[in-house]
């Protein structure tokens, strides 16, 4: 806004503030530009550091396409980008994307691990338990030459068909691999892997790492039933480590347990009860009689929100299955059908379904052919002949259901950790919805599909930076909610509508800063004043519990 008064001329120039000097404190902290500038020089007028910083920051605050992120960070304040005025003009997609080929080209494996270690050391990061998952980054487009084929001397990743998580088999993907510490689920390992790669081939690699990383082999490592086969878990046993996974319900020993709770009274232990404001879940234990086949310990467990689940998914296919039968039925009453045709229908009506048996029955009917060609006349003759008609009748399976509803909400855990409680063990477990609410983040918030690059190399980089912004808002929840623990307080008002939030996010806490801003009053070319909006009571709480000083939201 420019305002002429006489001889005057005077122009009110505003930039935005954001949460970002909270995001500053953090690589400040974590000591982050310093590792990316050891190894990564250069740059131009803009260093290759300060390119990438900017573009993790846009990552946690904005999610700008690559090719707004100039106009983007020409709108912030420049000195909290750590930039000059001059420098924030020249932030533009080109240089944004060359930065990125030179974090692909340093070496990612020894940052990614000393980025890692700063953060345990300086933050107090517990390594006595790691929780692994992965899910599919999905592409749009061929991405031919993303082939897995060395580049500049370093290995890719091939960005290809595989079993897409997100349901778009149609589409290519990477298999990204994310590995938290249970100290509040704070990131300490990725991978970006070939897009078919099995998930069973990703443990051992990782597990080493983690040992490598903690100094130790005995950490719990807790991951999904991928972890679940002989040679993983042989590898860590053997190695001194210890392992919770969930056992295939394609094991012998899965489908002897169901044999056996038929005619065995199970004393089932009560493990613990989660609070939840939809309904309590209840939760269940009980040691197996006998070992897995390798010789490890399982523990059965049982959930009140898993038997309601099982029974009201059995009851779904029971009435799909009815329906498709009497569908069937109701058809073959108004046109004839081959009986091959129809044992095909009935069959794909109770696959899956062993709850229902159908039988086709056959009725002759008579009727009457016309006898030679032509129309029919009142000089025609017609011969009596039977034709088949066929009827589908369904029964229920009583006993079938019977059984298996004996089976509700039961799943069971393989483990070679001898010294802790059943309850435990399964309490352990049950952390890893923790670990799959970073990839709702990863996918929702953060945005990371659509990936907007087209180069392999750029996005291998960008997936760097992108697990950084995930361990940069871990540490801001994690800060958070121990301050409020500590503190006493039970929630903040960070919702619409001042309504309390009780787990704060770090989208939520950003959130309660978007509208900061300063503004610059210039006269006749010379900045006289600066205004700067004020801090909220919510603003100075959040910013108390993670020690943080009102001045720093007032850059000079």
């Amino acid at each position: 806004m420019v305002q002429q008064s006489g001889s005057d001329k005077h122009e009110l120039q505003t930039r935005w503030i954001y949460a970002i000097p909270i995001i500053n404190r953090y690589i400040h902290r974590i000591g982050l530009s310093d590792i990316l500038s050891s190894r990564m020089g250069g740059g131009g007028m803009v260093p290759h550091t300060s390119c990438l910083l900017i573009l993790l920051r846009n990552i946690l605050t904005e999610r700008e396409p690559v090719y707004g992120i100039g106009k983007w960070a020409s709108s912030i304040e420049p000195s909290l980008l750590g930039v000059s005025r001059d420098q924030a003009a020249h932030i533009n997609d080109d240089r944004i994307g060359r930065s990125l080929d030179v974090l692909f080209d340093a070496d990612r494996g020894s940052m990614l691990v000393e980025i890692v270690k700063s953060v345990v050391e300086k933050f107090g990061i517990s390594m006595n338990e790691f929780h692994n998952d992965s899910t599919t980054i999905t592409f749009s487009g061929d991405y031919e030459d993303a082939d897995g084929s060395d580049k500049r001397g370093k290995e890719t990743a091939e960005i290809t068909y595989g079993h897409n998580k997100d349901h778009r088999p149609d589409l290519k993907q990477l298999l990204w691999t994310l590995t938290v510490s249970s100290d509040h689920s704070v990131p300490v390992h990725y991978m970006a892997l070939d897009g078919n790669t099995q998930d069973v081939e990703t443990h051992i690699d990782t597990w080493n790492f983690l040992r490598d990383l903690s100094g130790r082999s005995d950490f719990i490592y807790v991951a999904d039933s991928k972890l679940c086969s002989k040679e993983n878990m042989k590898y860590i046993n053997e190695n001194h480590g210890k392992f919770i996974t969930l056992l295939p319900a394609t094991r012998s020993e899965t489908s002897w347990f169901h044999e056996y709770i038929q005619d065995h009274r199970i004393e089932w232990k009560d493990a613990f009860i989660r609070k939840r404001s939809k309904g309590d879940i209840e939760f269940r234990v009980f040691e197996s009689p006998i070992p897995s086949s390798e010789g490890f310990r399982i523990v059965w467990s049982w959930s009140s929100q898993k038997e309601e689940l099982d029974s009201k998914t059995r009851d779904r296919k029971i009435r799909s299955a009815v329906s498709m039968l009497d569908g069937l039925e109701s058809s073959l009453r108004k046109r004839r059908m081959r009986k091959e045709r129809i044992i095909e229908k009935a069959e794909s009506a109770v696959s899956g379904v062993p709850y229902i048996r159908y039988e086709i029955k056959e009725e002759r009917v008579e009727t009457f052919r016309k006898s030679g060609r032509g129309r029919p006349s009142n000089k025609s003759t017609y011969r009596k002949i039977e034709i088949p008609v066929y009827h589908v009748s369904w029964s229920i399976e009583k006993g079938t259901i019977e059984r298996d509803s004996a089976s509700d909400g039961i799943f069971p855990l393989i483990t070679n950790c001898m010294d802790i409680d059943a309850s435990d063990v399964l309490a352990r477990y049950k952390y890893q919805p923790m670990l799959e609410k970073r990839y709702e983040q990863l996918k929702t918030v953060y945005g990371v599909m659509p990936v907007l690059f087209k180069n392999e190399t750029r996005i291998e980089g960008f997936l760097f930076l992108y697990f950084i912004a995930m361990l940069i808002q871990a540490l801001i929840e994690r800060d958070v909610r121990i301050a409020m623990e500590n503190s006493g307080i039970k929630s903040i008002p960070l919702y619409s509508e001042e309504r309390d939030c009780t787990s704060p996010t770090c989208y939520r806490v950003f959130s309660a800063f978007d509208k900061m801003q300063v503004h610059h009053l210039i006269s006749n070319g010379q900045e006289t004043e600066r205004f700067y909006t004020e801090i909220s009571d919510i603003q100075g709480l959040i910013l108390s519990l993670i020690g943080i000083s009102e001045e720093e939201f007032r850059p000079e």
